[in-house]
């Protein structure tokens, strides 16, 4: 009867988990039309398939791990991660890898010491490094075209009109321009982040705001990674020159941010279990998103930074347990 429970339980916060992110994905599925949806059929198919292969091997029931919605919720987050109109196989096997390296590899769901989407994320970033820096802009293909770049055997490249750098990649690219002339002349700058972003990055915090206000996590982890973000970028922000790291605003509102703060730093397994560990947890991938992103060699740098912190959760803990036996 506990384990029943407990089951009913996970698949009642998964379906809740995949409610909150349907403001993100409508959001994207406006502004991508079909590449959003290959995207998240892709990933899904790819996250069910490769959990029922992992639990055949184990001689485990699948049925019933099948319909905890865990698989569905890190298929979720990559599709909306990835880039839209990516080739078919770069879902694929970050899906499978999420699930098979991230999540099975360790025994299943409850056990993985790493972000499972997140690992996937990686595996692909650093294997189809070009693959994932076509991010279109905020326009529509039709199905043929859409169906030409996504499944495609050969490497077909981008159009121009949509293919773009993101904005934080112009950002940390720009050499000549101030920051208002990049707005003015970037098609993929928007009103304060990027042209899509700013409005998915809002369609997160909504969904993510829900979670919070039904008790789903703690505000720990989220406002440690927002608030670090903005004082990171607010101490290193130098105006509008071409220097500029560019505004906490627009690092706020634009790349994975909001998905970040309250889908991925807030996954329970994988995170610490006390508050003031969750709260440093959320503040240490706030401080290496702004690294990776201003220095480092990769646009966002969400991934990096969730793995890096998972690998520091034991330490975390320990802190925070003696910060607990310390008398006030």
């Amino acid at each position: 009867m506990p384990a029943t429970d407990s089951s009913d339980r996970l698949r009642s916060t998964m379906s809740l988990v995949l409610l909150a992110c349907m403001p993100g994905v409508l959001t994207l599925l406006w502004q991508h039309g079909w590449g959003m949806l290959f995207n998240l059929v892709l990933c899904a198919g790819s996250a069910l398939a490769s959990e029922a292969i992992s639990l055949k091997l184990q001689q485990r029931p699948v049925r019933s791990s099948l319909n905890d919605g865990s698989a569905l919720v890190s298929a979720c987050l990559l599709a909306v991660a990835l880039p839209a109109y990516a080739p078919w196989w770069v879902p694929v096997i970050a899906s499978a890898s999420a699930i098979a390296l991230g999540k099975q590899l360790y025994g299943g769901v409850g056990r993985n010491p790493f972000n499972p989407a997140m690992l996937g994320y990686a595996v692909v970033l650093l294997t189809f490094a070009q693959s994932m820096t076509q991010w279109p802009g905020v326009q529509l293909l039709d199905l043929a075209s859409s169906l030409h770049y996504v499944f495609a055997w050969s490497g077909t490249e981008q159009p121009d009109a949509w293919a773009q750098a993101t904005v934080l990649d112009a950002l940390r690219n720009n050499r000549s321009l101030t920051l208002d002339e990049l707005f003015a002349s970037h098609p993929g700058f928007g009103h304060f982040g990027g042209q899509g972003s700013e409005w998915a990055n809002l369609a997160f915090l909504l969904g993510g705001l829900l979670l919070l206000q039904r008790k789903v996590f703690t505000w720990h982890a989220p406002v440690g990674l927002l608030a670090s973000l903005f004082v990171m970028s607010l101490v290193f922000w130098n105006g509008s020159g071409s220097d500029s790291n560019g505004s906490p605003l627009l690092h706020l509102l634009s790349g994975s941010t909001m998905l970040a703060a309250f889908f991925i730093a807030t996954e329970p397994v994988s995170g610490p279990k006390s508050a003031q560990a969750r709260l440093m947890f959320g503040i240490g991938i706030g401080v290496l998103i702004y690294l990776i992103r201003t220095w480092g060699s990769y646009p966002d740098g969400t991934a990096f930074a969730v793995l890096l912190m998972n690998l520091c959760v034991p330490a975390l803990e320990r802190w925070a347990e003696r910060r607990q036996a310390v008398p006030s």
